[in-house]
């Protein structure tokens, strides 16, 4: 007999504040994607100064693009913030590599990975009923 795991309701506000902040998190990645793909001349140096060819920053920009708009698309948004996940592992490795500052570069990442769960567990019950938060009991 199979049991299903049962989660709180998700309330309005609780929704509307996952929205904005997931809203938030899509629109800084599609900015650093586009700006990847277009090959802008800062995050160019910037990308190349931390040790990565120029030719892998668009493939790097596509990469992100793609996992951004499977994060952005409901039914497959938790796919989208395990890739992301992935994509941020990167960025912290690639900082801590080359010895920037701990809690503001090279944390940075993992902080915009906290906001990119906190987002999809405030809105997605699935989400919720994998990883139920408990009040005191």
């Amino acid at each position: 007999m199979a049991t299903a795991i049962e989660s709180a309701p998700i309330s309005r506000k609780e929704l509307w504040v996952g929205r904005i902040i997931s809203a938030l998190v899509v629109l800084f990645m599609l900015f650093d994607s586009i700006t990847k793909l277009m090959r802008v001349d800062a995050v160019m140096k910037a990308t190349v100064k931390v040790g990565y060819p120029a030719s892998a920053i668009p493939i790097i920009g596509l990469i992100l693009l793609v996992c951004t708009i499977v994060y952005a698309i409901p039914a497959t948004s938790i796919l989208g913030a395990i890739l992301l996940t992935g994509y941020l592992g990167g960025a912290v490795a690639t900082n801590l590599r080359i010895g920037n500052p701990l809690l503001t570069n090279t944390l940075f990442p993992v902080y915009f990975g906290i906001l990119l769960w906190g987002g999809l567990f405030l809105r997605e019950r699935r989400l919720r009923s994998l990883l139920p938060l408990r009040k005191g009991e």
